[in-house]
């Protein structure tokens, strides 16, 4: 029995799996972020540690026989956060988040100091990546960043309440930008560009490898054995990409959660920061990835209920099937509701309904909102493709990928067949399980990280495809032409 626990954005997810990867329990408990000025997103630490002990309860009440003998744990979370520790491991401040954008001047003062940096991290300095955010604080919280003796991811943070040890994984580490993904290790001279130095950082270890075990009195508060063994685990993209079996070269995905990522599986370190593609180490050893980021993925869908006032998420996409008509929507939107990353690198852009009429639907904005993530994921596409990586088709994990109207968008907008595999919505937590059964016995990655069965394979509609290309094209124009105007906001 093997536990993955997935600290995300909008909830902490955990899985309990059996010895032939059945899925035993599952829970989840939401989270909240707090945005108390313009560009900020912060959440308190304290609220994913008891979001995680809250899940661990559930589990423990849905299979208590199986909880009680699990082997091994292992994590997966939200990449780039920064959680900063004194010298006594207390928090000193709210989590600054991967969609926080108030470092972007701290980016421009870090690219000028390391001209080189995207092609050492992977990827240029953006704000959501850590880097920036410790020169934002030692510039505006100068006092805090004084007593900064620790930085840890939120992965991470959780690991350091349950075994003690600071400890990150190589994939998680990739999203700081003080990574130098080629040599797997720390880089000195980009710590140094942000007054930092290797003892700031936890300790490095690959995701399969051991990362500490769980203290006896965690142990016993928990009810899990003492002295579990707890995995490196990974970044929650990474953690996906284990999770479905995306561990060889050309395995790609896309992923929609609270955010969105198309990630392709690469057997070497091919940086392309010149389109804003990440290039990432992965979970695994000798593996990396390639990474379009987007800031604004299932999250979007959720911001239109709340604003059109459903509160059934399920009832009004089956009433926007219902409506379809087999056309693109008459309005656009730009889904840039928390700025962009790939391919923008624009923390200022915001989300825009466009060629609104007096007829338009509430069913019809709805299926702009899906077509306009579909094309965010479309231009995605193309930035891995002027970055020399090319996926005949593509297979989809997250919440979003629950909805086949969503993926039927999707697939059209891609021109690519969709595969949807079984528990693909629980990717990331299910991802950790397998690495912490890695780290635990020691088996080959390749015979546990087997593609899961397959769901459904769902083909593209050549007609809305057809139909999609000069919408998409108006989409890329919109966002070109409202580029300068996002910033008097």
């Amino acid at each position: 029995m093997y536990l993955g626990i997935d600290i995300g954005t909008s909830a902490v997810k955990a899985v309990l799996v059996g010895e032939n990867e059945a899925l035993l329990a599952e829970a989840e408990e939401a989270l909240a972020i707090a945005r108390p000025h313009p560009l900020w997103a912060e959440q308190d630490p304290q609220d994913w540690w008891q979001a995680t002990v809250t899940v661990l309860g559930r589990l423990r009440c849905a299979a208590p026989r199986a909880f009680a003998a699990v082997r091994g744990l292992g994590l997966s979370g939200q990449m780039h956060g920064a959680v900063l520790l004194d010298a006594a491991g207390d928090v000193l401040r709210p989590a600054i988040l991967w969609n926080d954008g108030r470092a972007h001047a701290e980016c421009a003062a870090l690219a000028r100091r390391l001209p080189t940096l995207g092609h050492v991290a992977g990827v240029p300095a953006m704000p959501g990546f850590t880097a920036p955010k410790l020169l934002w604080l030692a510039t505006n919280e100068p006092e805090t960043f004084r007593r900064v003796a620790r930085i840890l991811l939120p992965k991470d943070y959780v690991r350091f309440r349950l075994t003690g040890e600071a400890v990150t994984d190589m994939s998680d580490a990739a999203g700081t930008l003080w990574l130098d993904e080629a040599r797997r290790d720390w880089s000195d001279d980009i710590l140094a560009a942000t007054g930092l130095t290797r003892a700031h950082m936890p300790r490095l270890v690959e995701g399969t490898a051991l990362a500490g075990s769980l203290q006896a009195t965690m142990a016993q508060a928990l009810g899990l054995p003492a002295g579990l063994p707890v995995a490196g685990g990974a970044g929650d993209a990474a953690a996906g990409g284990i999770g479905i079996g995306a561990v060889n070269d050309g395995d790609a995905f896309l992923s929609l959660g609270t955010s969105g990522q198309y990630f392709v599986t690469t057997g070497s370190f091919r940086p392309y920061p010149e389109a804003y593609v990440h290039a990432f180490c992965h979970a695994l050893p000798g593996r990396w990835f390639q990474m379009a980021a987007l800031l604004n993925g299932a999250s979007a869908l959720g911001w239109a209920a709340k604003i059109l006032g459903a509160d059934d998420i399920g009832a009004l996409l089956a009433r926007t099937e219902a409506a379809f008509s087999g056309r693109p929507a008459r309005p656009l939107f730009l889904p840039y509701l928390t700025g962009e990353r790939t391919p923008h690198n624009d923390p200022h852009a915001r989300g825009v309904f466009f060629g609104l009429a007096p007829d338009v639907t509430r069913e019809e904005m709805v299926q702009a909102l899906l077509e306009g993530v579909a094309f965010s994921f479309a231009e995605a596409q193309e930035c891995l493709a002027h970055a020399g990586t090319h996926a005949a088709s593509v297979a989809a994990i997250g919440g979003g990928s629950r909805s086949r109207f969503w993926m039927r968008l999707m697939a059209s907008a891609l021109e690519r067949p969709i595969t949807l595999y079984s528990g693909g919505a629980k990717g990331p937590a299910f991802g950790a399980a397998r690495l912490a059964r890695i780290a635990t016995t020691g088996e080959d990655p390749a015979a546990v990280c087997r593609t899961p069965a397959v769901a459904e394979m769902i083909e593209p509609d050549r007609n809305l495809a057809a139909a999609y290309r000069p919408a998409f094209a108006r989409f890329k124009r919109l966002y070109q032409a409202l580029k300068s105007e996002f910033r008097t906001d």
